[in-house]
């Protein structure tokens, strides 16, 4: 069990041309099971379906989300394990 793809080249490496879920993270990719993506996109793939992560993306454009192509059946969005309204009203600005 390898990392999942993280770009086009890691897809190629599998022999893959289209995942079936893609899921978009505002933290970094880390395969280790105290994340909670690592353990939703290993959980999939324990069920035979085709992963990838598009980690930290630029929101200011639409690169990064492109980077994997389009998924078969669906894109999962978290904004990380920091949710935004938190980090916006925290007294640590």
């Amino acid at each position: 069990m390898g990392f999942l793809p993280v770009s086009r080249a890691d897809m190629d490496g599998l022999g893959w041309d289209v995942l079936d879920f893609l899921y978009i993270s505002g933290d970094a990719y880390v395969d280790h099971p105290s994340f909670g993506h690592a353990i939703i996109m290993r959980v999939l793939e324990s069920k035979g379906y085709r992963v990838g992560i598009v980690a930290q993306p630029d929101w200011r454009s639409v690169k990064d989300f492109l980077v994997l192509g389009r998924p078969r059946l669906g894109v999962l969005i978290a904004s990380g394990n920091l949710d935004s309204m938190v980090n916006h009203y925290t007294t640590s600005k």
